[in-house]
């Protein structure tokens, strides 16, 4: 995804003329990212959640005198053109991502404001926030992240007349699911709907299946720069594993032509041509956006399944332990996006994610879930955060950006069968690290 800095420049021009329309196009709201004398810009994720954002931005928007604007990025370019804009005069002051290792490369070039003072003025917006979410975006001991939408852990999806239909039940072991896949396949469902032309969607199957053999520790080593985990017994496992699910062919033929960004596989699962889809929690918004009936109806979930013998305990959760504003240094505002920051601990944020299915992580949460759009869905998510050993940060954001596009490669590469497991090692062990 990384556009390489010589290309940047040759094409800098065309480039930031044709996101600042983008921009404007996608958020409707404003004229482009560059902030005026009397608003500043807050760039998110485009998709089902921006309802809450463009609400928040009006509730703000009541009081303070210089406004905020909210411009989006449809989801599967988020990324790329963010790394395109972001030193550019068309950057925005307020920036959606995931902590870790997407904001770290922007902080070692100077470009993102320690939020410290912010907190030093108003202490709430560190102590309003469970802590462990919090520090995902603390880098070398300064703050750089205020959590915002909620935490969402991936979890395995299912369409429950689907599953009730083939006879089958949600999996709880690994063999659990390889009878369901033969299950659903005999009647001719596709399994597991894949939305592997995002490439994303494919690496949580990785994701789980590593943690569930090897345990959490693995992944940390590999992440520390220790190569040597990925050509581990229980790395090749893994591998053997995810093999055997392809060739039972529990996701079809066609997965790489289907994408989650622009709903294929959302609707795979909800019009009952696949049983099951492995997805963020944010599938549940998704699909209440897209079919709020099925959501209201059929649509069931579980944690991922155990894997018999694994040193992975199947209480660990993988996925994104929230998302986060980061702020950049060149804002002309920082007063008014430190009061901006305030509401995404405020009880109207927490009902409204809570509403759409999300679960924000602030202390106030667990008073307010009975007025979730589903309180069992977020009564069962809060349950398994508050519960989990541990909670892996994706892998694509755990590494550098630089990283994120020969990640996507390897799995796609070699759940395409267009490499081996000595390919797929080879092309981790030499990811850059932070």
């Amino acid at each position: 995804m990384k556009i390489r800095a010589r290309y940047a420049r040759m094409l800098a021009g065309g480039v930031t003329l044709a996101l600042a329309l983008g921009l404007s196009a996608c958020g409707g709201e404003g004229d482009g990212a560059s902030s005026g004398e009397g608003e500043f810009h807050v760039l998110v994720y485009g998709d089902a959640t921006n309802k809450v954002e463009k609400q928040l931005v009006a509730t703000f928007n009541k009081t303070s005198k210089v406004k905020a604007v909210l411009d989006t990025i449809p989801g599967a370019d988020y990324q790329q053109k963010l790394q395109t804009i972001i030193s550019t005069p068309q950057a925005p002051d307020v920036f959606f991502n995931w902590g870790g290792g997407s904001i770290q490369p922007y902080v070692e070039a100077g470009l993102l404001m320690p939020l410290d003072d912010f907190i030093k003025d108003d202490p709430g917006l560190k102590s309003n926030f469970l802590p462990s979410v919090f520090d995902t975006a603390v880098i070398d001991g300064k703050s750089y992240g205020v959590p915002m939408r909620g935490t969402q852990p991936i979890l395995l999806f299912h369409n429950k007349k689907v599953l009730a239909d083939a006879g089958v039940a949600a999996p709880t072991t690994w063999t659990e699911l390889l009878d369901a896949v033969k299950a659903l396949k005999a009647g001719g469902r596709t399994p597991i709907a894949l939305g592997g032309g995002d490439k994303w969607p494919t690496l949580m199957w990785f994701e789980y299946l590593y943690d569930r053999v090897a345990g959490p520790e693995l992944f940390r080593k590999a992440l520390e720069g220790d190569k040597s985990a990925w050509e581990s017994a229980d790395s090749r496992k893994a591998l053997g594993m995810i093999e055997e699910l392809v060739d039972a062919g529990a996701f079809g033929t066609n997965f790489d032509s289907v994408k989650f960004t622009d709903g294929g596989s959302p609707a795979l699962l909800a019009g009952g041509r696949a049983g099951f889809e492995l997805m963020g929690s944010w599938a549940y918004a998704t699909q209440q956006d897209a079919d709020p009936e099925f959501a209201a109806k059929d649509l069931g979930y579980t944690a991922f399944p155990g894997v018999e013998g694994g040193k992975g305990d199947r209480a660990n959760l993988v996925g994104n332990t929230n998302n986060f504003y980061s702020v950049l240094k060149k804002t002309k505002h920082p007063e008014a996006v430190a009061e901006f920051l305030k509401l995404m601990y405020s009880d109207e944020f927490v009902e409204k994610q809570l509403a759409i299915g999300n679960l924000p992580t602030t202390t106030n949460t667990e008073k307010l879930l009975d007025t979730a759009a589903n309180p069992a869905y977020s009564g069962y998510q809060f349950a398994l955060v508050k519960k989990a050993p541990s909670f892996q940060l994706s892998w694509d954001q755990a590494y550098p950006p630089a990283a994120i596009t020969p990640i996507h490669q390897a799995v796609q590469q070699f759940f395409d069968g267009q490499t081996d497991a000595d390919g797929f090692i080879k092309a981790m062990q030499a990811l850059p690290t932070a």
